[in-house]
Parts: structure tokens; C-alpha cells; sequence
């Protein structure tokens, strides 16, 4: 045989193997018979390296070894999904569904929400090419050698109707079974067990030596493709054609055409998902018509037409040793319950949030006092109610804290609101510490080699006192701290440097302004577009501005009216940080549709949805989310919406088809 086909014949064989021992659950050969063919591909790959091949199978084994992975934005965004806690969320949320789409037969597809961390596999021509982490839903880390190794993801697809283009996203999860059997070889050399297998996968993904990661039982559970012209029209399709091509799909997944069958589902899977080999904490109910989904769109943080239903919390009692405060960044102060350890939800809860002085007061909780605490949809575990029949005889009530724990300074407690302050904004250590952690922190001017242990010891050594501080750091300065050699100080300081890139939105949400959080940031930098602007607005101004409301507007205010602030904002721009929005000048841009709001329904021919918002802002106009009063226009393509074509009639707004809007631009 022609040395190539043998080649190409043992690959064919041996990725079918994979695909029937990772995926299928049903291996046709034994593990000492695979590995002598994997043996025999490996040495005639080396014999030929002419007729190397990335997707091998030989190159699921790693070796490869990554010092840093690249952060790479996301070509589809990863959104988050909203979480119901009840089945009265979910009918309010079929209610919206329905409202806006009219009243078309609606079908669910119904998916176990697997505990483990989210990926983005981007396939060309059915061949991975990248592999990226969920990370903030807008960039993510690209792990491409490590995720190779994984078992249960194709390198190529299986079907030859691959898109030319797409991301597969899904979950890496860690087996009950393989993650016992990792902490079991821990614990037989006298290691540290693991603490859950969701913090392990995700660990496993960032792990140096993909050598490292092959050794471990990772597999990929895949839940939705995205991308242009997929050949399909429905999500539980899209489940199928994945299927098809060599994923592992949960066969749990159900279509269910009203949302009693959705219940059904639910309430099935409460019971029973104790008996499932992974970790699985609720329901992720889905839309199934993909034109549908299209339709309703997405907020600012997750799609419209999906929803993730959590199951009812574990809950565990244990005894509260301790209650002590700490002091966030904005000053405000957050009890904190010191336990005797206890599992919960597959991890040791030592610690639990006690929220304010009013949930203590509420409870009656103190010290020596039985609880029960609870983990929720919050990562940090609560404590719900006090058994108040093992209460010790000399217990005393519990008396809230009226100066800072750190600095002494006496609390404040604003009128409508829960928490109380610490007031000493620029001279309490972890108010100082919190802010410039906040400012070097990912979502803001992500700071390669600058983490939140360096912060905290480069203010105690006195290097530091505010962000503006950081740009003037030398590596001299740093070479005495614990654990900085030379290496380290100069990532810092270039780490530094290189922030000086970051664009003025992500500048404006590190500075740390109370309710400024990212989406506010967004709207801020792209209406104000610098930062003298915004500093000289006035209260109504900033009302005036899409979604800003008086809180918000009052807090920027009182940011810009301190001197302190006024300073330090001053010398980041003379050490070069962006306070100016850079705008992409498009050639092709008018202002045709100046004035004009433009809402977009249905699917388009000439155009994708994204596409066309953009030629619309390319021109001039804008593009609104619903269609109000406000509305001009309504560019309608195929499968509109019934409820928004009957709400522009209402209105008599004009509906525009797709050439009515090529020729109105043309």
C-alpha cells in the first residue's frame, strides 16, 4: 500500500475508535490494541514528516508547552445566561417571549446545564483551528494545544456539510469518576485533594504542558453552534448535525412544545440528576426556531430567548464561630461568618456573606449560633436561618461594628441603603488597595504580570498609593520584594506600558466610579467621547444619556468635584493613558439617515442582522432595540415578527423591505 494511504487508513481508524470510546460509550477494540496502532501511525509519521498533520491522532497526546496564553477576542459573543429560581420566572419569561414574537406556536428545547467551563472551538472547512475560553463573553484565552488533547472533540468534523466557518461552544466537565480517581492518587502520595471538578477542569485548561492535560479525564459537552448560513433552521437540529459530525451531545436534551412539557422536564431531572456521572445544577431552556431566537435578540448581557433554571440549593447547617468585616474598594463594609468547615455543593464552606447589619438583625444570627447556609446561584455561600433550639444559654446578641476594622474611621450609613461606609476614601489601606486592583484588574486595563497579591505589596511597601502611581514604577524598585526576580519586574513594567494601549471605555470603568460598571462605562466614552467632556457635565446631561440614571449621574459627579480624583486623572494622561475615544473613520460612511431610528426585524438575503445595524450607524442613524413612538423606520425581512408588525401598523411606522433600504442608502 502507498505509504500516505496506510498513513491516512490508520488516522481514519483510529479516530473512529476515539470517537466510539469518547463520544459513542462503546469501544469496539481494547486499550492495549489502540495503543499498539497509535504506536505504529507515530512511527511512520516520523519516518515521513512530509506527511505531517496537525489533526492527527498522534497529536492528541500534548507536549506542547505554553508560557503564556494569548487573549483573543471572541468573533461571536459568549453571553451570559439570565437564571430562574422558580417555575413563576419562567412563565413570565414565555409571557415576554410570546409578547414578542406574537402568538406563534412556540417549541422549547429543554438541555441539562452542565457545572464546567464554557469553550469556543472555531472550525474552518470542518477543521479546529482555536480553542478559546469563555473568559468576560468578549475575549477569552486561547488554549488551543491543551483542549487537542481532549478525547471527545474532533479535530475535523465527521460530516462533510461542515460550515465553512463557525464556533462549536460547550462545556469541559470532569467525570464524578475521573475526578475521584485523580484525588485518590493525591491522597495515596500525600497531596492535597482537589476540591471539586469544576475548578479542576477549568484549572486543567490553563495548565503549561499539554502533556499535563492529556493525563487528565476531561471531555467536552457541546450545546449550540454559532456562525453564518448553517444548514439548519432549528437548536435541536443543530444538536443533531453536531451530533452527526462527531460531538458529544448530552442525550438528555428534549424538545418540549408547551411549557408544561418543560416542567415535566424539570421536575424529572430534580429527582434524578443525582444518578448522573457529572456535575449538573440546572435547566437552560432554549427557543428552539433559530429565526425566532434571531427575532428576539439579545440585552446587554444575555439572549432573549434562552433562560437557565437553577435547582433548589443544597443546604447544610454547621456552627458560626466568628463574624468578621471587611472593607471593599468603595468603602462599604460586609460582614463575613467564620464556620466550622463543612461540605457543600462538592466543596469545604469555611465562610458565608452575611450581606448587612439588617440581615443580622433579621436573623437574631450570633456568635455560637447553629445555622443553615445555603449555595445558591451565588458563588458565596449564605446563611438562611439560625436553629434557634441549639442556641447556647449564655449567647448575646449580636452588636453591629461602628468604626472601621481598618482604619477606625467612624461608619456611615446613607440613607436608603444597607451597607454601611467607611468614609476615609483615600486613607483606609484596603479601600486604597481595592481600587488599584480594580483598575489592573482583566475587564479594565488587564495588566499582564501585575496581580492582586503584587498590588497589596507594592502599597505596603510604600511604592504605591493610587493608580497613577504604577505608571512611574522602575524595575530597580521592585528587584527587593518576596519572590520578584528580574524577569518578573520587567513583565510588570512592560505590563504597564502596555496599558497605555487600552481604549478610553475600558479606562473610564478602571477608575473604579461608584455604579459605573462596564455596559455605563460603554455608554459614557461613546456619548462624551473624552474625558473633559464627561468632567464637565452637568446632572441633567448625564441623565439625558440612554440608560444613565440619577444615582449614576450624581456619583460621576462626585467623582469629578474631588480634587484628588481631578489630580490623579490628570497624571495618567500625561503618562499617555487613553481619555479619548479613537473612532474608525469609514470611507464609505454619509449621514443619509441622520436623525433617523432604524428597528431591524427578520432574516435577511444581501445582509446578516449585524451587517445591516451597522450600515445603518455607518449612515448616520441609529439603531433601536423595540419599536416605540421614536421609531422611523422598520426594515422588515423574512419570518418578521407578528407582535412587531402589528405594533408598527399600530403605530404607522413605515416598514422598509431589504431593497426599499439598499436604494435608500444607495
Amino acid at each position: 500500500m502507498d505509504i500516505h494511504l496506510q498513513i491516512q487508513s490508520l488516522r481514519d481508524e483510529l479516530n473512529q475508535h476515539n470517537y466510539n470510546y469518547y463520544v459513542l460509550d462503546k469501544p469496539t477494540i481494547s486499550d492495549f490494541e489502540f495503543d499498539i496502532k497509535l504506536k505504529e501511525l507515530q512511527a511512520l509519521e516520523d519516518q515521513h514528516p512530509e506527511y505531517f498533520d496537525e489533526h492527527s491522532p498522534t497529536q492528541r497526546v500534548g507536549g506542547m508547552v505554553t508560557k503564556n496564553f494569548q487573549t483573543i477576542v471572541h468573533e461571536n459573543r459568549m453571553y451570559s445566561l439570565d437564571n430562574s429560581y422558580s417555575k413563576e420566572d419562567l412563565l413570565d419569561w414565555e409571557t415576554r417571549v410570546q409578547k414578542a414574537l406574537g402568538n406563534v406556536p412556540l417549541v422549547f428545547t429543554c438541555e441539562l446545564k452542565y457545572d464546567g467551563a464554557s469553550m469556543s472551538l472555531t472550525y474552518e472547512n470542518g477543521k479546529l483551528v482555536r480553542a478559546l475560553t469563555r473568559g468576560d463573553g468578549f475575549q477569552g484565552d486561547e488554549v488551543t494545544n491543551n483542549i487537542k488533547t481532549i478525547r471527545s472533540i474532533p479535530l475535523s468534523f465527521k460530516s462533510k456539510e461542515a460550515p465553512a466557518r463557525c464556533d462549536v461552544r460547550g462545556e469541559i466537565i470532569l467525570p464524578f469518576s475521573g475526578f475521584e480517581k485523580m484525588n485518590q492518587e493525591l491522597i495515596e502520595i500525600g497531596e492535597t485533594p482537589y476540591a471539586n471538578p469544576r475548578n479542576t477542569a477549568s484549572g486543567s485548561l490553563k495548565l503549561q504542558d499539554s502533556a499535563e492535560v492529556a493525563k487528565r479525564p476531561l471531555e467536552f459537552l457541546m450545546y449550540a453552534i454559532v456562525g453564518n448560513n448553517l444548514p439548519f433552521d432549528t437548536h435541536f437540529e443543530a444538536l443533531e448535525f453536531a451530533r452527526q459530525s462527531g460531538f458529544k451531545v448530552p442525550s438528555e436534551a428534549r424538545l418540549a412544545k408547551s411549557i408544561n412539557d418543560v416542567f415535566e422536564f424539570i421536575d424529572f431531572w430534580d429527582i434524578n440528576r443525582h444518578k448522573l456521572p457529572y456535575e449538573t445544577d440546572g435547566v437552560v431552556i432554549k427557543v428552539n426556531n433559530l429565526h425566532h431566537q434571531e427575532e428576539l435578540g439579545y440585552t446587554a448581557k444575555s439572549p432573549r430567548w434562552a433562560i437557565a433554571y437553577k435547582f433548589k440549593a443544597q443546604q447544610v447547617f454547621t456552627v458560626l464561630n466568628s463574624i468578621s468585616c471587611q472593607v471593599g474598594r468603595t468603602g462599604a463594609i460586609t460582614p463575613v461568618a467564620n464556620l466550622e468547615p463543612v461540605q457543600l455543593a462538592g466543596t469545604v464552606v469555611k465562610r458565608a456573606s452575611l450581606h448587612n447589619a439588617d440581615q443580622i438583625e433579621k436573623l437574631d444570627i450570633r456568635v455560637g449560633d447553629t445555622v443553615f447556609v445555603e449555595k445558591g446561584g451565588e458563588i458565596i455561600p449564605k446563611i438562611i436561618a439560625v436553629d434557634l433550639s441549639k442556641r447556647p444559654e449564655n449567647s448575646a446578641p449580636t452588636h453591629y461594628i461602628t468604626h472601621c476594622p481598618e482604619c477606625e474611621t467612624q461608619l456611615v450609613r446613607n440613607v436608603g441603603e444597607a451597607q454601611h461606609y467607611c468614609p476615609n476614601f483615600y486613607g483606609c489601606p484596603p479601600q486604597i488597595i481595592g481600587r488599584i486592583q480594580h483598575y489592573i484588574s482583566r475587564k479594565a486595563m488587564d495588566i499582564e504580570g501585575l496581580g492582586g497579591e503584587t498590588v497589596a505589596l507594592l502599597y505596603n511597601n510604600g511604592l504605591v498609593k493610587n493608580y497613577a502611581d504604577l505608571y512611574e514604577l522602575k524595575v530597580e524598585q521592585l528587584l527587593p520584594l518576596e519572590r520578584m526576580a528580574q524577569k518578573s519586574a520587567e513583565n510588570l513594567v512592560n505590563g504597564i506600558e502596555k496599558s497605555k494601549e487600552i481604549q478610553f471605555e475600558r479606562v473610564l470603568f478602571a477608575l473604579g466610579i461608584r455604579f459605573v460598571g462596564e455596559t455605563v462605562a460603554k455608554k459614557l466614552a461613546k456619548h462624551y467621547k473624552n474625558i473633559e467632556a464627561l468632567s464637565q457635565a452637568t446632572l441633567l446631561d448625564l441623565v439625558l444619556v440612554d440608560e444613565i440614571g440619577e444615582r449614576i449621574a450624581q456619583s460621576v459627579m462626585e467623582f469629578f468635584q474631588n480634587a484628588d480624583n481631578n489630580s490623579i486623572v490628570a497624571r495618567l494622561k500625561s503618562f499617555g493613558v487613553q481619555f479619548e475615544t479613537v473612532e474608525k473613520i469609514n470611507p464609505n460612511a454619509t449621514n443619509k439617515l441622520g436623525g433617523r431610528t432604524f428597528v431591524v426585524s427578520g432574516v435577511f438575503s444581501s445582509f446578516s442582522r449585524d451587517e445591516l445595524k451597522k450600515a445603518i450607524e455607518d449612515n448616520g442613524g441609529k439603531v433601536g432595540s423595540s419599536i416605540s413612538a421614536k421609531t422611523d423606520f422598520v426594515v422588515a425581512g423574512e419570518n418578521m415578527g407578528p407582535a412587531k408588525l402589528e405594533k408598527a401598523s399600530q403605530l404607522k411606522i413605515a416598514i422598509l423591505s431589504e431593497q426599499d433600504f439598499i436604494q435608500m442608502i444607495a
